[in-house]
């Protein structure tokens, strides 16, 4: 650099090296770095100098200089020429860095990369596998045509290198070559072939991808890898077991068999919740032929499901929705559960990655409500989410509202309503809308909170609230003429269009309810036409054409004088409209054939509008994917296949050759006639069943452990050959042994479900699950590992939402009821009413009928409600179930078989009754917490050689406590629940029924509730709580002449409108 003078004195080098270690001045600092002032003939002319020294040093210092410039996307595109000449360096570290400059080059400067071709073919047979790697990525990155065959060359070899590394750069190159030139694709497909069998674990994730991008129709060349590729999963790096997975799940699709097609109807997270009883017993007679024959799941299938759920716990976002994706299109409905915790960890990350995640929570909500529904606190929003956050965690929770959880989603909404963000409080009281509509026995509280709103300051919070009452409207049109009214007053008040043209569109569709306010509305309209916004504009016109037809003599002048205004509006929609209308409703001499039916055509039912979830329909696309972020179909995207009828042949998935990490003592070992069949039973469908491979694979342990357990039972094997020897074995070793035989008796289903949920057991938990008791092995019949109930319990979480309040049987006999009231009087839990329990006043004698003498083979089952407290647990409700037989044999075993119910119930069961004689009749008491929902608790009733279907559900009134109460106290509760949680009605009492006495029996007869003393006459109060969580249930009755006003106060609000509903139908009967 000295030598030469005229750099030497140059102001370009004259000057300090700059932040990015190059000539380039920073612009940020230099106050004359503007472009008359910048020399570009210069530029990096210090670099290039260095570049061309004799001194290696030199040479290293700028390369490290130029990659630091790419690094922060400067573009150093001029020193190409300087640059590519150092790539026959024999410097390492020089070679190492031209190679990373040119991999970022090459493209761009291809003319200059050809030059060097020789060059890099050469570096092709450097003995340094990085040089060999980094010379075929830039060969690969030169994109002329004239070099397809070197390339292609160059792949050929690279693919038998001894390196993985260059094996790994192989397969990235292919799918460059392929976009250059796809005609060389059946050479390619042979290519990827090769590197499909590779063995290692950084080529496996890498070869998927250039297998999804060449030839993703070649299913066949996955068959004879797919064991390996499931069994390396693990230990593959991030984002290679992001495309095997991805890949995996359309492989699966097309091999094997639907495993929810027969327990489509069994699952009651999957039914509309609001169903009726008779349509849940026909879904369970429908369903119960395919329970004959249980599904069987395929071994290959189960390897897949089993070796991908430790991955849930990795690190990476992306590999956690890859599961979860695999799961919720390949997984039996019962094990999707096990994904949702882990979704749940990712909403702690990073908000760009809880977009992608509740987007797709979004998606597996509306078809799995139940499992996500205890994680229901895990989706209320917080202060600091972002908006498109919010908007999310607000479709997830409306997709999660059941009869049971709307009221605590409402009252959580009513928090979210005085947002400050707006959008988010207009999105909310959409979500109230769709409660509403989804959820009929909120509809009306909804409303009346809704209709609240409408005094809110806040004018976007009373324009949205306005276009969802009117939505609401549609679906109950002949109630509700108060709400018009009160609208129409707010009509001036109101300013924002779209609320504006809603109540105009309210107020001309029900008319016919407001005769007299309807026409003076018009009037104000018509004053202020021209100054409207052009869609209030045309519900002004449809306001009048509507009126027109109704009461033509009020507002025939007022229809006309619009029409006028309209015709010469500046919108042509608005002229375009006037004139069309103008036929219809006014019509001339020579009018139209649809004049004479302009009342059918505007006055007509319209039908009311869904209210669902913009994430209904994007279960079309599969989840995690690009496509389904943006609900189109993006360039690149592969349809997910649909299962086929029969699976196909599962003989193409085996492999012949000897497994590779096979131990070498299990090759020595002298009698290989019990183990190793056990051993090669995954790989050889012939020697062994789909339930035999199921359970040897139910444990994913390492292949060394697996080896060595084997050799060391073959070594036992040999020198005891009979039952005796075995006897003299170690005491561990028969435990072993003992949960081996237990594995391969235990069924499919079973096993795979069970020993899943072992797996994620800590190695202390597995210390602790050994049995300490025969009892407690006798309750898990079906578990690989005999565990303890509470380590079962807690595994069973894994797999979906388990019962929330499991009933508590006494270990030392029956409490008593009145010990048992006692305790549950001494509750400490805070929604508990401050008052005490006390005995029903009127007992129910009437009966249900459970099962029909003659669907039950002469066995006939009725129910009834005994309104004491039930000896199981305080939170269950006591039924008495009375047998009898009719038939002309004795009925043995009869007792409760398989149990269909939400996650929120429980039912105990009662004792099983060892036989019923002919023509005898015996009662049993029967323990359910319905978890204060009116849904039925279905269950299996069997005998000895048969089953039913029953379902026992429970009126509203049955599910309370009576509860004595002071009347301050009374009052005090009553006035903390209003707005929502408030239900009122009225009803008309028949002449003979007015007196005091006769109304408390029929509030008594309705539900079991217990009267206040009032001091106020013709007012009556009564106090109960729920059973199940203790929430308070007022009640008070006004009576005036032959009307009373009935008020029900309840936080939830299910139960308080269905209370009301069934007092209402008692206090009118005759």
């Amino acid at each position: 650099m000295a030598s030469n003078g005229f750099q030497g004195s140059s102001y370009a080098n004259e000057r300090p090296p700059s932040s990015t270690g190059s000539g380039e001045p920073d612009l940020a600092n230099d106050p004359a770095s503007s472009g008359f002032f910048m020399n570009d003939y210069k530029k990096h002319d210090d670099l290039k100098t260095m570049l061309d020294s004799n001194k290696d040093g030199q040479k290293l210092e700028a390369m490290k200089r130029i990659i630091g410039m790419v690094a922060k996307g400067k573009d150093a595109s001029d020193l190409f020429p300087a640059v590519v000449k150092n790539v026959v360096s024999k410097n390492l570290e020089i070679k190492k860095l031209v190679y990373v400059y040119l991999s970022r080059y090459a493209e761009e400067q291809q003319d200059l990369a050809l030059l060097s071709i020789s060059t890099f073919q050469r570096a092709l047979k450097d003995p340094n596998q990085l040089i060999r790697a980094s010379a075929l990525r830039v060969l690969s990155s030169i994109r002329v045509h004239v070099i397809v065959p070197i390339m292609m060359l160059a792949i050929k070899e690279s693919v038998m290198d001894m390196s993985p590394f260059v094996r790994k750069t192989a397969a990235h190159a292919i799918p460059k070559l392929y976009s250059l030139d796809p005609e060389q694709k059946e050479m390619l497909v042979e290519v990827i072939e090769k590197l499909l069998a590779d063995k290692t674990t950084l080529v496996a994730g890498s070869a998927i991808q250039a297998f999804e991008e060449v030839c993703p129709e070649r299913i066949d060349l996955i068959h004879k890898n797919y064991r390996k590729l499931c069994n390396l999963l693990v230990d593959v790096e991030e984002w290679g077991q992001v495309v095997i997975i991805n890949m995996l799940t359309r492989y699966a699709r097309t091999q094997f068999v639907n495993p929810n097609e027969d327990e489509a109807m069994d699952e009651f997270s999957e039914k509309a919740f609001y169903g009726s009883e008779d349509s849940e017993k026909e879904d369970d007679e429908e369903a119960g032929p395919p329970k004959k024959k249980p599904y069987m799941m395929d071994a290959d299938h189960r390897l897949l499901l089993r070796n991908t759920k430790p991955l849930l716990n990795s690190r990476n976002a992306a590999v956690v929705m890859a599961v979860a994706q695999l799961y919720h299109h390949c997984a039996p409905k019962g094990e999707v559960g096990i994904v949702i915790r882990a979704l749940i960890r990712l909403l702690r990350g990073h908000k760009e990655v809880q977009y992608v995640v509740l987007g797709n929570i979004a998606t597996m909500t509306i078809k799995r409500k139940g499992m996500f529904e205890p994680f229901l606190k895990s989706f209320y929003v917080r202060s600091n989410d972002p908006t498109h956050v919010k908007l999310l965690k607000l479709d997830i929770l409306t997709n999660l509202a059941t009869e049971t959880s709307v009221s605590t989603i409402l009252r959580e909404f009513q928090t979210y309503v005085t947002s400050s963000d707006k959008e988010f409080a207009a999105s909310t009281i959409q979500a109230i809308g769709r409660c509403a509509s989804n959820i009929t026995e909120v509809t009306d509280a909804c409303l009346n909170g809704l209709v609240s709103l409408m005094s809110n300051r806040d004018e976007a919070v009373v324009a949205e609230s306005v276009v969802v009452i009117k939505k609401l409207m549609q679906m109950q049109p002949t109630e509700h003429k108060e709400i018009i009214i009160h609208m129409a007053k707010m009509a001036d008040s109101i300013t924002v269009p779209m609320a504006r043209a809603s109540i105009l569109w309210m107020i001309g569709e029900y008319s016919d309810r407001v005769p007299k306010i309807a026409p003076d509305v018009l009037r104000k309209m018509a004053k202020n036409f021209i100054s409207e916004e052009d869609i209030v504009k045309l519900q002004i016109l449809n306001l009048a054409a509507k009126l027109c037809i109704t009461n033509s003599k009020q507002t025939k002048l007022l229809c006309q004088y619009v029409f006028n205004l309209a015709k010469y509006d500046q919108n042509y929609d608005i002229r375009d409209r006037a004139r069309f209308l103008r036929q219809l409703i006014l019509p001339t001499d020579k009018a139209g054939a649809f004049a004479k039916y302009v009342k059918k055509i505007f006055l007509h039912t319209k039908p009311a509008p869904v209210l669902e979830s913009k994430y209904k329909d994007r279960d079309q696309f599969q989840l995690g994917t690009l496509s389904h972020v943006i609900n189109q179909k993006a360039t690149g995207y592969q349809e997910l296949p649909e299962w086929p009828e029969q699976a196909p042949d599962t003989s193409v998935r085996n492999v012949e050759v000897p497994i590779p990490w096979t131990d070498s003592s299990t090759k020595n070992s002298k009698n290989k006639k019990k183990k190793p069949v056990k051993k090669k039973s995954f790989y050889s469908d012939e020697d062994s069943s789909p339930e035999e491979a199921s359970g040897e694979y139910a444990e994913s342990t390492s292949e060394a452990t697996d080896s060595s357990e084997e050799s060391s039972s073959e070594e036992e094997s040999e020198e005891d050959s009979d039952e005796d020897g075995k006897k003299k074995k170690a005491k561990a070793s028969e435990d072993e042994d003992e949960e081996e035989d237990d594995e391969e008796s235990s069924s499919e289903e079973s096993s795979s479900s069970e020993e899943e949920d072992s797996e994620e057991d800590s190695e202390e938990e597995e210390v602790k699950s050994k049995p300490k008791d025969k009892p407690a092995k006798n309750k898990v019949q079906k578990s690989s590992k005999p565990v303890q109930n509470m380590d079962m319990l807690l595994d069973l979480d894994d797999l979906g939402p388990t019962l929330a309040n499991p009933a508590v049987v006494p270990s030392s006999g029956f409490l008593v009821p009145t010990l048992a009231q006692d305790i549950s009087n001494l509750s400490l839990d805070n929604k508990q009413a401050p008052s005490t329990v006390a005995n029903a006043v009127f007992i129910p004698s009437k009966t249900h009928e459970l099962l029909n003498r003659i669907t039950g083979g002469g066995l006939s089952i009725v129910y009834k409600f005994t309104r004491t407290m039930s000896v199981f647990s305080n939170r269950m409700v006591s039924i008495e179930i009375i047998f009898t037989n009719s038939s002309d044999k004795q009925i043995s075993g009869i007792r409760i078989g398989e149990k269909k119910i939400q996650s929120s119930m429980a039912i105990q069961d009662f004792s099983e009754i060892a036989a019923l004689a002919v023509n005898a009749t015996t009662s049993a008491i029967l323990g359910v917490d319905f978890g204060d929902t009116t849904q039925p608790a279905n269950f299996e009733l069997c005998t000895q050689d048969r089953k039913f279907n029953v379902s026992i559900k429970c009126p509203v009134g049955e599910l309370l406590q009576a509860l004595t109460m002071s009347e301050n106290e009374f009052d005090t509760q009553q006035g903390k629940l209003t707005g929502m949680n408030e239900n009122t009605g009225s009803v008309d009492l028949p002449a003979e029924h007015k007196d005091g006495k006769t109304l408390c029996s029929r509030v008594y007869e309705a539900a079991n509730m217990l009267q206040v003393p009032s001091v106020q006459e013709n007012q009556y109060k009564f106090a109960a709580k729920t059973i199940s969580a203790g929430t308070l249930v007022l009640f008070s009755m006004t009576v005036t002449d032959s009307k009373a006003a009935l008020r029900v106060n309840c936080e939830k609000m299910v139960i308080g409108s269905m209370l009301l509903k069934e007092i209402k139908q008692s206090l009118s009967r005759p």
